[in-house]
Protein backbone atom coordinates (compact mmCIF):
# COMPACT_ATOMS: atom_id res chain seq x y z
CA UNK A 1 0.00 0.00 0.00
CA UNK A 2 1.42 3.38 -0.95
CA UNK A 3 2.18 5.91 1.78
CA UNK A 4 -0.43 8.33 0.36
CA UNK A 5 -3.12 5.65 0.36
CA UNK A 6 -2.10 4.49 3.84
CA UNK A 7 -2.33 8.07 5.18
CA UNK A 8 -5.72 8.51 3.52
CA UNK A 9 -7.02 5.35 5.16
CA UNK A 10 -5.67 6.47 8.54
CA UNK A 11 -7.16 9.94 8.13
CA UNK A 12 -10.52 8.47 7.12
CA UNK A 13 -10.51 6.16 10.15
CA UNK A 14 -9.57 9.07 12.42
CA UNK A 15 -12.31 11.23 10.89
CA UNK A 16 -14.86 8.46 11.40
CA UNK A 17 -13.91 8.26 15.06
CA UNK A 18 -14.14 12.04 15.46
CA UNK A 19 -17.58 12.11 13.89
CA UNK A 20 -18.94 9.14 15.76
CA UNK A 21 -18.71 6.81 12.79
CA UNK A 22 -16.20 4.48 14.37
CA UNK A 23 -18.72 1.65 14.26
CA UNK A 24 -18.06 1.35 10.52
CA UNK A 25 -14.54 0.21 11.35
CA UNK A 26 -14.94 -1.65 14.62
CA UNK A 27 -18.30 -2.21 16.24
CA UNK A 28 -17.97 -1.31 19.90
CA UNK A 29 -14.20 -1.58 20.05
CA UNK A 30 -12.26 -1.71 23.29
CA UNK A 31 -11.21 1.80 24.31
CA UNK A 32 -7.59 2.52 25.30
CA UNK A 33 -6.70 -1.16 25.10
CA UNK A 34 -8.81 -1.98 28.14
CA UNK A 35 -7.12 0.44 30.54
CA UNK A 36 -9.18 2.24 33.18
CA UNK A 37 -9.43 5.95 32.23
CA UNK A 38 -10.54 6.96 35.74
CA UNK A 39 -7.46 5.39 37.35
CA UNK A 40 -5.19 7.99 35.76
CA UNK A 41 -7.03 10.60 37.82
CA UNK A 42 -7.64 8.67 41.04
CA UNK A 43 -4.60 6.37 41.29
CA UNK A 44 -2.19 8.45 39.17
CA UNK A 45 -1.11 5.39 37.20
CA UNK A 46 -2.01 3.37 34.12
CA UNK A 47 -4.23 0.54 35.37
CA UNK A 48 -5.72 -2.27 33.30
CA UNK A 49 -9.48 -2.56 33.61
CA UNK A 50 -11.50 -5.71 34.01
CA UNK A 51 -14.25 -7.01 31.74
CA UNK A 52 -16.59 -7.39 34.72
CA UNK A 53 -16.53 -3.59 35.13
CA UNK A 54 -17.30 -2.64 31.55
CA UNK A 55 -19.40 0.21 30.20
CA UNK A 56 -20.25 1.12 26.62
CA UNK A 57 -20.00 4.78 25.64
CA UNK A 58 -19.32 6.57 22.37
CA UNK A 59 -19.31 3.30 20.42
CA UNK A 60 -16.47 1.90 22.54
CA UNK A 61 -16.30 -0.53 25.42
CA UNK A 62 -14.53 0.99 28.40
CA UNK A 63 -13.12 -1.21 31.15
CA UNK A 64 -12.46 -0.22 34.74
CA UNK A 65 -10.53 -1.55 37.71
CA UNK A 66 -13.60 -1.28 39.96
CA UNK A 67 -17.33 -0.64 39.96
CA UNK A 68 -16.64 2.72 41.62
CA UNK A 69 -14.44 3.81 38.69
CA UNK A 70 -17.07 2.63 36.20
CA UNK A 71 -19.73 4.65 38.00
CA UNK A 72 -17.55 7.78 38.08
CA UNK A 73 -17.02 7.44 34.34
CA UNK A 74 -20.74 6.86 33.68
CA UNK A 75 -21.55 10.09 35.55
CA UNK A 76 -19.13 12.20 33.44
CA UNK A 77 -17.41 10.30 30.59
CA UNK A 78 -16.12 13.43 28.84
CA UNK A 79 -14.16 14.35 31.97
CA UNK A 80 -12.30 11.02 32.06
CA UNK A 81 -11.99 9.99 28.41
CA UNK A 82 -8.60 10.76 26.85
CA UNK A 83 -8.31 13.73 24.52
CA UNK A 84 -7.99 13.14 20.78
CA UNK A 85 -9.85 9.84 21.05
CA UNK A 86 -6.74 8.33 22.54
CA UNK A 87 -4.43 9.03 19.61
CA UNK A 88 -0.90 10.22 20.37
CA UNK A 89 -1.09 13.95 21.17
CA UNK A 90 2.52 14.63 20.09
CA UNK A 91 1.99 12.93 16.74
CA UNK A 92 -1.11 15.03 16.12
CA UNK A 93 0.87 18.15 17.03
CA UNK A 94 3.34 17.12 14.32
CA UNK A 95 0.56 16.68 11.77
CA UNK A 96 0.52 12.88 11.94
CA UNK A 97 -1.89 10.29 13.29
CA UNK A 98 -0.45 7.50 15.42
CA UNK A 99 -1.96 5.16 17.95
CA UNK A 100 -1.09 5.79 21.56
CA UNK A 101 -0.08 3.47 24.36
CA UNK A 102 -2.04 3.63 27.63
CA UNK A 103 1.29 3.36 29.47
CA UNK A 104 2.44 6.83 28.31
CA UNK A 105 0.14 9.50 29.64
CA UNK A 106 -0.14 12.94 31.15
CA UNK A 107 -2.88 14.94 32.84
CA UNK A 108 -2.77 18.69 32.22
CA UNK A 109 -5.59 21.10 33.07
CA UNK A 110 -7.61 18.10 34.29
CA UNK A 111 -7.50 16.44 30.85
CA UNK A 112 -5.94 13.10 29.99
CA UNK A 113 -3.53 12.86 27.05
CA UNK A 114 -2.01 9.63 25.75
CA UNK A 115 1.21 9.18 23.78
CA UNK A 116 2.85 6.61 21.55
CA UNK A 117 6.29 6.74 23.12
CA UNK A 118 7.77 7.21 26.59
CA UNK A 119 9.18 10.63 25.61
CA UNK A 120 5.71 11.91 24.66
CA UNK A 121 4.57 13.27 28.03
CA UNK A 122 7.81 15.20 28.51
CA UNK A 123 7.69 16.70 25.01
CA UNK A 124 4.05 17.67 25.38
CA UNK A 125 4.52 19.21 28.83
CA UNK A 126 7.48 21.35 27.67
CA UNK A 127 5.39 23.26 25.14
CA UNK A 128 1.86 22.33 26.12
CA UNK A 129 -0.02 25.35 24.73
CA UNK A 130 1.66 25.24 21.31
CA UNK A 131 1.44 21.44 21.05
CA UNK A 132 -2.25 21.49 21.99
CA UNK A 133 -2.97 24.19 19.42
CA UNK A 134 -1.14 22.25 16.69
CA UNK A 135 -2.85 18.97 17.61
CA UNK A 136 -6.25 20.65 17.42
CA UNK A 137 -5.34 22.10 14.01
CA UNK A 138 -4.43 18.63 12.75
CA UNK A 139 -7.74 17.25 14.00
CA UNK A 140 -9.63 20.11 12.32
CA UNK A 141 -7.72 19.62 9.07
CA UNK A 142 -8.51 15.90 9.01
CA UNK A 143 -12.15 16.60 9.78
CA UNK A 144 -12.43 19.15 6.94
CA UNK A 145 -10.84 16.80 4.39
CA UNK A 146 -13.57 14.24 4.81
Amino acid sequence: MSIVLRRSVIALAFFALLCGGGAAFAESSLAIKGYDPVAYFTLQRATPGQAQFEYEWDEHRWQFASAKHRDLFKADPVRYAPQFEGYCAVSLARGEVHESSPEYWLIIDDKLYLFGKAIGPELFRKDYKAMLEQANRTRERLTKKH
